[in-house]
């Protein structure tokens, strides 16, 4: 049975504000909460008798744990359909400046991407295509959002976000890293040749990237439509655009 004050303290987590203060954030779900566990610091766990049986030995000796009914597990999810468990997870620490990751290999670059559900997604493509370190502008939605980490379907544990001043990270760059950037202006992606090292920006879903942040690319591409000319959709959505990209990076390599 979990208690009321243990019910209103997860709710608490849905706000960026007391994930910060607290320094943890919420997983739900069989295979995302087992990924984690693997990885990362787990503090509490609400979940039904039969995940317990199967998984209670792979939690730490500190966490807090509470067996619930499917009903009771509702009270506290932030799924339409809860999935046999929740847990709260420690947020990691890390940092790996941009100036050092895309001095050795390629990096993404997220210049206000808002919306939780393209934050996530785009943070598992980057697990799928190898790519390490994420640098999001201040701008873009938080990865510890409930929504975000479960778009990231597990990539979360693997792939290191920073939040940092863009322009400040990419004006330390060295002049010989490359600074990919998209645009509808760009040179046709297919028709370049790609580097395995560099910065990858992806920029907002309404306008796209910053002239702040624009100013720094040194390499605009661009994903045709096909056939080229043809009046289609105005742009892709953005988790779509740097699957795209991504893939058209790794297949030159």
């Amino acid at each position: 049975m979990i208690s009321k004050n243990r019910i209103k303290y997860i709710h608490s987590l849905e706000q960026k504000k007391h994930r910060r203060n607290e320094g943890v954030f919420v997983a739900e779900g069989p295979k995302l909460v087992a990924e984690l566990l693997a990885v990362l610091d787990c503090v509490y766990v609400a979940c039904v008798e039969s995940w317990h049986s199967a998984l209670s030995a792979d939690l730490p000796e500190t966490c807090a744990c509470d067996i619930v009914t499917e009903d009771e597990l509702v009270k506290v999810s932030f799924l339409e359909t809860p999935q046999q468990v929740l847990a709260v997870f420690r947020q990691p620490e890390y940092y790996v400046p941009m100036s050092v990751s895309a001095s050795e290999r390629l990096c993404l670059a997220l210049d206000d991407v808002q919306n939780p559900g393209n934050l996530g997604t785009i943070v598992r493509l980057a697990d799928w295509f190898g790519i390490e370190d994420i640098y999001c502008s201040l701008g873009c939605a938080d990865i510890y959002n409930p929504k975000t980490v479960q778009a990231t379907m597990g990539a979360v544990a693997r792939v290191r976000v920073h939040y940092v001043d863009l322009v400040e990270q990419l004006r330390e760059l060295d002049e010989t890293v490359n600074v990919y950037g998209t645009f509808l202006d760009g040179e046709n992606v297919y028709d370049k040749t790609l580097e395995d090292r560099g910065v990858i920006i992806m920029g907002n879903e309404g306008r796209g990237v910053s002239d702040a942040v624009a100013s720094y690319v040194n390499e605009r591409l661009r994903i045709p439509n096909y056939p080229e000319g043809r009046k289609t959709s105005e742009s892709l959505n953005v988790a779509i655009a740097t699957a795209v990209i991504c893939a058209e990076f790794r297949r030159k390599r």
